[in-house]
């Protein structure tokens, strides 16, 4: 680690210790040139994959579009948001659990389908229609006996 100071590269960490949290580590150190200390952090870096869109484009993931997507489909239902946001956490989880640089837009689609499936059936099948272009009522239809035949 080099010295903020005068730019050393020689360091000697005197103390470590984990946060309260135990989501970082603090590490006193000491310039081995110029002898002043300073104090650095580690925390691991988790980044999200690239979503790829059908069409090939690649964007970043965004957790704000994913809570609008649970929003739009969960608009005037009886759910609350510590229930979103545990189906939001768990969806996150389960991408990162993936270890890949990419991830489908399908794929995601369809992680936000199953958490929906669990918080509300209405929810489910607004996404679902949206989701999966539904293009006349007997979509509809299969996706209420769908839900209705899985419990």
């Amino acid at each position: 680690m080099k010295c903020p100071f005068c730019s050393a590269e020689d360091t000697q960490v005197i103390d470590s210790r984990v946060s309260e949290e135990g989501d970082s580590i603090r590490r006193r150190r000491r310039c081995q040139v110029c002898s002043k200390r300073f104090t650095t952090y580690e925390t691991a870096e988790l980044r999200m994959p690239q979503i790829v869109k059908t069409d090939g484009v690649r964007e970043d993931f965004s957790s704000a579009k994913l809570r609008t997507g649970f929003q739009r489909a969960l608009h005037k239902r009886p759910v609350t948001t510590e229930l979103v946001d545990a189906a939001i956490t768990r969806i996150e989880q389960k991408m990162l659990a993936l270890g890949e640089r990419e991830i489908g837009s399908r794929r995601l689609g369809e992680l936000v389908m199953e958490e929906l499936r669990k918080l509300d059936k209405v929810a489910y099948i607004r996404f679902a229609s949206v989701y999966k272009s539904f293009s006349d009522v007997e979509d509809f239809r299969d996706a209420i006996r769908e839900v209705r035949d899985t419990k």
